[in-house]
């Protein structure tokens, strides 16, 4: 007759506790190392041109939102201008992809600041 199967030995009680201890300083390690954004490189920046200056982690977020949304606004230029089979992204593309990315009366204030400093750029050089 065969013999019955034997169990692998219980774990012990202490040796869970200090796997999940394990698990959470790694995982908090990682939600540091992945913090992505521009923080880093805009108070080089500032240290750069102020270097007595500050900046409050407000102000950060305000400033790695305005990074954000160039690179959103750039990113679609870049669309547009590839579909158009341009190598050149000029304000033309600029306008669409603030109105295709900014909602209603945002898009349009946008367009009329950018045309106004357009306008005012060739007109100066």
């Amino acid at each position: 007759m065969p013999e019955p199967a034997k169990s692998a030995p219980a774990p012990k009680k202490g040796s869970k506790k200090a796997v999940t201890k394990a698990q959470q300083k790694d995982s908090k390690k990682r939600k540091r190392s992945c913090k992505e954004g521009y923080s880093m490189y805009v108070y080089k920046v500032l240290k750069q041109v102020h270097p007595d200056t500050g900046i409050s982690s407000k102000a950060m977020e305000v400033m790695n939102s305005f990074v954000n949304i160039f690179e959103a606004i750039a990113g679609e230029a870049s669309r547009l201008a590839h579909c158009n089979k341009r190598s050149t992204i000029i304000s033309r593309e600029i306008q669409t992809a603030v109105r295709l990315l900014l909602p209603g009366e945002l898009a349009k204030h946008t367009v009329s600041e950018g045309t106004k400093a357009v306008t005012k750029y060739t007109s100066s050089k």
